[in-house]
């Protein structure tokens, strides 16, 4: 019997890090400002939409559904994108005993 298939074609350590939550992505990417909006189309990995929709909902609860909610999300997702950075310069040690090529040259995250 052969492994049901997929439901995403995430080939990454991620599911190592996160919980990745289910729900429509497009239809939660619709839900969100255009700020993050543009911030999670920016970021270097899928920053799964669900996820950042339910983040968002408790950002406002927070703050209110203001600019300065927006921004700290953003810097939130930047947080994000970095610990999953490292997570993957990590594993590149382990398994090739050498640090990650883009980390060693010191090379910026590509927007």
């Amino acid at each position: 019997m052969s492994p049901l298939p997929s439901r995403t074609n995430e080939r990454t350590l991620r599911h190592e890090v996160w919980r990745r939550y289910d729900g429509n992505d497009w239809n939660a990417f619709d839900s969100l400002p255009p700020s993050i909006r543009q911030r999670v189309a920016q970021h270097s990995y899928d920053a799964w939409s669900v996820n950042v929709l339910m983040l968002w909902r408790h950002y406002k609860r927070s703050y209110g559904r203001t600019a300065r909610a927006e921004k700290a999300l953003i810097r939130y997702l930047d947080y994000c994108e970095r610990l999953e950075r490292d997570v993957f310069a990590t594993r590149y040690v382990e398994q090739y005993g050498m640090p990650l090529p883009h980390l060693a040259a010191e090379g910026t995250v590509q927007r």
